[in-house]
């Protein structure tokens, strides 16, 4: 690869090296032979090669166990597919114990002399559902010779609906001919029996049937009924017909019971027929009635007139059975008054019969329509879709509703008792099922039921063990503990809950009566603090420590003793109340006095206010016009505290010394007058200048004040005397740690100055920066100097984006007048703007490509895409030249080479984008 550094270092002299002897070849593995060179291959996919043309020959399960367990721990991706194969055998062999099982079940169904459709379609589905191989053998075979033994039973229940439409149609034709000449009923005699006998074979084939016992029992019942009403009408048929020939022969024999037929031989001997005999005796037949007893007729017209109109209402409601009874009554009367009624109230009678018929048929048949929907329902139950079946409760529910309904169609019409046996079968079919669901509700419902009773016993031992507690918390979680598992317990039957609740709310009742007793006593004593708490701050003079320390009794009390959320904040809130309107009215009189700003502080305010408004007006000359305002007004404040110190004065119960950089707070309490007269006269009035001191030294000033009333202090101890502007100054009074050797010869033993620092003493005193500015002022100077930076940097970069467009401007026009001074190009030397100047004004010439990239390295900015492999490259050429200059140290030269070539919106670009960053920097 590098044949000039070989050709260098090679010694001439050095002998080639000679190889070393192969070593000898490995022995091969004792599974290598088994599996054609699996373990000998060189790579993984010869090995996987290998492993694939092994299994294609399949190996047994002991062969394929051996072989994984060792190429597993060379070679995973190889031993995937053995893996993958021994998952198959187990997985088969799961298969087929499933399949041996179900087939034993199917063997069984074929076995029996009867099958249940039902049966053997269940069959099929939990097999699949339980994941046999239905598709393979012996379960193939199987499902096919179910599904046959299905198919023949079905055709043979076709067969038996046919055959009962066949026997309906032959009977019809026996009507028929029995309306006609008794001659065409000879005459289709001998057709009509060839039908009949072909019938009843066919139906003897039908029973005669190996599947015939596999068929449901109402199609057994279908035939026979079929069989008996043919066999009867054509008995009936074939002996009126017999003796309809011999009456036509003999004169004397007696006429047959067929109408048509009778007439026909009366007609033929010459006597009259039958319609001429009824014309004959309605002819004979008196006009008028038989004159009656007027009494006996009226009781007779009153008793008709009674049950026809019973018989008119119930038709008028509509009830069925109620009319049915009715009209049965009128009949009644009828039969022992009917002679005796004149002919209006009998048409009324006639026309009320009629119209109880009429709606006896209808109430019938809407009846039956009610019960065959009420019927296919309770057959459904059972025959819902997988998945979708009804639970127990739900299907007891459903069984219930479906009885109801029979039972109002039965009592809106008569009773149907074909359907109604077809309907109780089915309901009790369904409710095996939910008799299995109450067993399952019983077992469970006894389980809870032990379990409640342990928990009540649980809870007893518990009340035993806790009676000398006091531990109120804990006792109280485990209270809800044993609530939450009482809720959570399973489901028991209503008598055994009521039981079971009332033996709980006792032992319940007896647990937390310690509890209830010791918070009725904290509420007792919460209320007493209330009324304390009402009376502290009622006092005119608010006593802090008393508020303190009722606090810290009222937080003891609540978190020794618990109590429901609401009445402890009900309480917490009344407790609060009073305390926080005292302090209420202590926080207006500060604010009262605070209210009137000194003259510094308003000074202060309106500088910050000039400085909001030059913000908003984006003026960079004016926002800095009005910083320096600011500026102003915080210094003259400062010299003014210098000049004159002002101390805030006070009652001189307790007086104390402050340093002058430390105001000290007035007193809303023990200074009521004091609070007055600077609530008359402004915060002016609460400061006094102190008396000049009579010794040469200076000395700091002087204040008064009566006690301290902040939380914890004590109103008669004096104020201590706060830190002081010097370091090293105690709070107790010692001089700077003067309990101890100087400072000085303490450096001398341990080596003076052993830092270098020197005495940290010796350093000039920190700059005195007056009294401290009021809240108001200091947040708004604040607020107003952050707005203000802000608002610079935003114009210092609008104006830094104007003057590289500007510059980009020149460069394209090649116009050096175009370009920014430097002070609006950043902090740059003045020498480096006019070398730009000369390369816009010179002739465009040079390849700035190299430049480009140099300066988009320097600021650290991305490269378009086409020019990324020489950006790498001439990084990779820099890591070369260790002694040239880095890109950021020369990319003001680089910037005028750009500017010396041409421009053109993609060079512009990334020099406006790389310009971005290094002027800023």
């Amino acid at each position: 690869m590098f044949p000039s550094f070989l050709s260098r270092n090679k010694t001439p002299e050095t002998p080639e090296p000679t190889p070393a002897p192969a070593k000898a070849a490995a022995a091969p593995h004792p599974l290598d032979g088994l599996t054609g060179g699996a373990f000998s291959a060189a790579t993984s996919g010869e090995r996987a090669a290998k492993v694939r043309e092994w299994l294609a020959t399949n190996p047994g399960a002991e062969q394929l166990q051996e072989v994984f367990k060792e190429l597993s721990a060379r070679d995973k991706g190889a031993a995937k597919a053995i893996r993958e194969r021994i998952e198959e055998l187990r997985r088969a062999k799961g298969q087929e114990a499933i399949a041996a099982e179900w087939a034993d079940k199917a063997g069984k169904l074929l076995a029996a002399s009867k099958l249940n459709i039902a049966d053997a379609l269940a069959w099929q589905r939990d097999a699949a559902k339980a994941g046999a191989p239905l598709s393979r053998e012996p379960l193939a075979s199987l499902k096919t010779q179910l599904a046959e033994r299905v198919k023949t039973i079905e055709d043979l229940q076709h067969r038996v609906q046919v055959q009962r439409e066949a026997a309906v149609l032959l009977a019809q034709r026996v009507e028929v001919l029995s309306t006609k000449s008794y001659k065409d009923a000879q005459a289709a005699d001998s057709a009509l029996a060839a039908d009949v006998q072909h019938w009843q074979d066919q139906a003897a084939a039908l029973e005669s049937d190996a599947s015939w016992s596999s068929v449901e029992a109402r199609y057994p019942t279908m035939l026979d009924t079929s069989k008996s009403q043919l066999l009867v009408v054509w008995e009936a048929f074939q002996s009126a017909l017999q003796q309809t020939l011999k009456a036509a022969e003999d004169t004397q024999a007696p006429l047959p019971a067929v109408p048509v037929w009778a007439d026909e031989l009366r007609a033929a001997r010459g006597l009259p027929t039958e319609a001429e005999q009824a014309a004959a005796r309605a002819a004979a037949k008196p006009a008028g009635k038989p004159a009656a007893d007027p009494q006996e007729a009226k009781r007779a017209k009153q008793a008709v007139q009674e049950a026809l109109k019973k018989l008119q209402e119930e038709t008028a409601e509509g009830h069925g059975k109620g009319a049915s009874g009715a009209a049965q009554q009128l009949r009644a009367v009828l039969k022992q008054h009917g002679k005796q009624i004149d002919a209006e109230l009998e048409s009324q009678v006639n026309a009320a019969l009629i119209a109880a018929g009429e709606l006896e048929g209808w109430q019938r048949w809407s009846a039956d329509k009610v019960r065959e929907e009420l019927l296919a329902k309770a057959q459904g139950l059972l025959a819902r879709p997988e998945g979708q079946e009804l639970g127990g409760r739900k299907l007891q529910e459903t069984l219930r509703q479906l009885r109801e309904d029979w039972k109002k169609a039965d009592q809106s019409g008569p009773t149907n008792h074909a359907l109604w046996k077809k309907f109780d079968d089915a309901c009790n079919a369904a409710y095996k099922h939910v008799e299995v669901w109450l067993g399952k509700v019983r077992e469970e419902g006894a389980k809870h039921r032990a379990e409640r009773e342990a928990l009540i016993a649980e809870l007893k031992a518990w009340t035993q063990a806790h009676k000398a507690s006091t531990e109120w918390k804990a006792m109280q979680r485990d209270l809800f503990q044993f609530g939450d598992r009482w809720r959570a317990s399973g489901h028991v039957g209503e008598k055994a809950y009521a039981e079971l609740q009332a033996a709980w709310k006792a032992a319940h009742h007896e647990a937390t009566a310690p509890l209830h007793t010791a918070q009725k006593t904290s509420i007792a004593r919460r209320e007493a603090m209330i009324a304390q708490a009402t009376e502290l701050a009622a006092a005119p003079h608010l006593n802090i420590d008393a508020v303190r320390e009722l606090q810290r009794q009222w937080q003891t009390e609540a978190q020794g003793v618990p109590m429901d959320r609401r009445h402890e904040q009900k309480l917490w809130d009344a407790f609060r109340k009073p305390l926080d309107e005292a302090f209420a009215r202590k926080t207006q009189q500060r604010e009262r006095v605070a209210q009137q700003l000194s003259a510094r502080d308003q000074a202060v305010l309106d500088a910050s206010k000039a400085l909001e408004a030059a913000n908003h007006s984006g003026d960079a000359q004016q926002i800095q016009s009005a910083i320096e305002a600011l500026q102003q007004a915080l210094k003259a404040q400062r010299e003014q505290a210098q000049v004159a110190p002002e101390a805030v004065s006070a009652p001189a119960a307790a007086p104390a010394e402050v340093s002058v950089g430390t105001p000290a707070p007035v007193d809303a309490e023990a200074a009521p007058e004091t609070e007055a007269a600077a609530a008359e006269d402004g915060a002016d009035a609460a400061e006094a200048p102190a008396p000049a001191p009579a010794a040469p030294a200076p000395k700091p000033v002087i204040a008064q004040r009566s006690g301290d009333d902040r939380p914890g202090m004590k109103r008669d101890a004096p104020v201590v005397a706060g830190r002081g502007g010097k370091p090293g100054d105690r709070r107790d009074g010692r001089d700077g740690r003067d309990s101890r050797a100087p400072r000085g010869d303490r450096n001398e033993r341990r080596g003076d100055d052993r830092f270098g620092r020197g005495d940290r003493f010796d350093r000039a005193p920190r700059e005195d920066r007056g009294p401290r500015l009021g809240d108001a002022a200091f947040r708004a100077q604040r607020d107003a100097l952050d707005h203000a930076q802000a608002a610079l940097r935003k114009l210092a970069s609008q104006a830094h984006g104007q003057a590289l467009t500007q510059m980009m401007d020149a460069w394209s026009k090649r116009d050096a007048a175009l370009l920014p001074a430097a002070q609006e190009l950043g902090r740059m030397p003045g020498t480096v703007r006019a070398t730009w100047g000369q390369a816009i004004a010179a002739p465009a010439a040079g390849d700035a490509r190299e430049a480009l990239l140099r300066l988009e390295m320097a600021a650290e900015v991305p490269t378009p895409a086409d020019h990324i492999d020489a950006r790498r490259a001439l990084q990779l050429q820099l890591l070369t030249r260790r002694n040239d200059p880095s890109p950021q140290e020369t990319w003001q030269q680089d910037v005028a080479k750009v500017l010396q070539s041409g421009s053109d919106e993609a060079s512009a670009r990334r020099l406006q984008n790389a310009l971005k960053s290094l002027l800023k920097k």
